[in-house]
This record gives C-alpha cells, structure tokens and sequence, in this order.
C-alpha cells in the first residue's frame, strides 16, 4: 500500500471513529441536542439539502465565486512573483508594501469591500484575491530563489537572454512551489467566499443560507448540515489538486523523498 493510500485510510478510520463517538454522545444524551444534534440526524438533513434547489442556488453563488476568485489570483499572483523574485529593485520597492498588507487579515477588509463593489461577485472576488493572494506571490518569489544558478549560467552562457532563461528553467524549476501556493490558496479563497457572504448582508452563497437557517427552528442542525457540504467542498477540492499536483511533478515529489531520505 503506498504512501498516500495508507494516509488516507487512517484519515477516514480517524473521522468514523469520530463520527461514531460523536453520535454515542449524542444518544447518550451526553450532549443537548439541541445545542448540538446528533451526528445520524445532522447526515440526514445535508442529505435533503442535496435535494434543495435554494441550497444549490447558494452553493452555486459560492463555488463561482471562489472559482473566478482563485483564477484572478493565481493571474495576479504568480506574475507578480515572478517579477519581485527576478528582479532585485522591484523586490526592494515591494517589500515594504507586502509586509505591511499581508497581515491584515482578511475579514477586515470586507466592510470596505462592501463600499467600494456594489456588486456582489466584485465583493466577493476582491475579497478572496486580497487573502489569498499571498501564499501564490511567497511561493513564487521562494521556488525562484531555489532554482539552481548553475542551470541559469549555462544557459545564460549559450547567449540566451533573461526573459528566455526565466521561460526556460526558472518558471519550470519554480512550477512546484507555485502549485503548493495555489493548493494552500485554494482552500483560503473557500473560506473567504464564505465569509464575505456572512458579512455581506443578502448576498447569495452558503454564508447567506447559514445565516437564514438560524432564525428557523432546526436552525441549528441546518447550519451544521451547511457547514458538512462547506467542509465537504474544501476536502475535495484539496485532495483533487494534490493527486493532479503530484501526478504532474513527480520528478519533485521523487527528488523530495530522496532529500528527505538523505
């Protein structure tokens, strides 16, 4: 059994024996259900939001905006890494500009992205790119400074210029590291989307539908129901770039193991 196969079954013998715990506690009557259902009951009702067409509306609204959201930001992220790690002087001038935004965390900007996009997809979008911009643009900046220079030397003494020897060994050297940054913006931008949606008064998404499910009266195992299908999204979405991710740089992953094993 491989590596990651391995992984994965002690990943779901983990949440079974979680799920099954959980559900005994709540049977049990250990737990008030009413602060927190059981777990057979709260399956059931993300079972029947399958079914609901309002809930596939806000799902829809969601992933649309993480998609476009995640779009733009690898657009905006990589070449804006691979121009601060390639070029010194605008490495300097940006420094200051990255420390002093990257901090700022990214629900704090969603007040001021209501004001400025009227739209909700704009609000939504602007949201995601500003939080999970910045894991593409480090790993981009980080995978060009590994890329080795003797691999840039020889090709810069063959006569190549410093666009070629950037399309050439530095983008491909630099692919993995962007792919990681991509994987741990991917489930950034999900989250994102949802807070803005939270926050955003009306705007259609899962967020939205959450905050309508708590003035019902099974408020509670809807909202919990949401956040299984919100949880369920993130998990998949994850595994499904991290099988292409390994499959299209497996020489990485090789050299990787070999590092790790010396």
């Amino acid at each position: 059994m491989t590596t990651s196969r391995a992984d994965l079954l002690r990943g779901t013998v983990g949440v079974a024996v979680f799920l099954g715990l959980a559900e005994v506690a709540g049977r049990a009557g250990l737990v008030d259900a009413k602060v927190l259902p059981p777990v057979s009951a709260v399956l059931e009702r993300a079972g029947r939001l399958a079914a609901d067409g309002g809930f596939r509306a806000d799902v829809a609204a969601t992933l649309t905006a993480w998609a476009y959201g995640l779009l733009l930001t690898v657009a905006i992220g990589v070449p804006a890494g691979l121009l601060i790690g390639s070029v010194p002087g605008v490495a300097t001038a940006a420094r200051p500009f990255i420390e002093f935004l990257r901090p700022i965390p990214s629900v704090a900007v969603i007040p001021l992205a209501l004001l400025i996009f009227p739209d909700a997809l704009d609000m939504k979008l602007a949201v995601i790119v500003f939080g999970a911009v910045w894991p593409v643009l480090i790993n981009t900046v980080y995978g060009l400074g590994e890329v080795d220079p003797l691999a840039k030397d020889t090709l810069r003494g063959f006569g190549f210029g410093r666009l070629s020897v950037l399309l050439r060994v530095s983008l491909p050297s630099t692919a993995p590291f962007i792919a990681t940054g991509v994987r741990l913006a991917l489930a950034i931008a999900l989250i994102l989307a949802i807070s803005a949606e939270l926050m955003g008064g009306g705007v259609a998404g899962i967020g939205t539908f959450v905050i309508k499910a708590g003035a019902s009266v099974e408020g509670v195992e809807m909202i919990i129901a949401a956040t299984v299908w919100a949880g369920a999204f993130g998990v998949a979405f994850n595994e499904l770039f991290g099988l292409a991710e390994r499959r299209a740089f497996r020489w990485h992953v090789a050299r990787t193991a070999e590092a790790g094993a010396a």
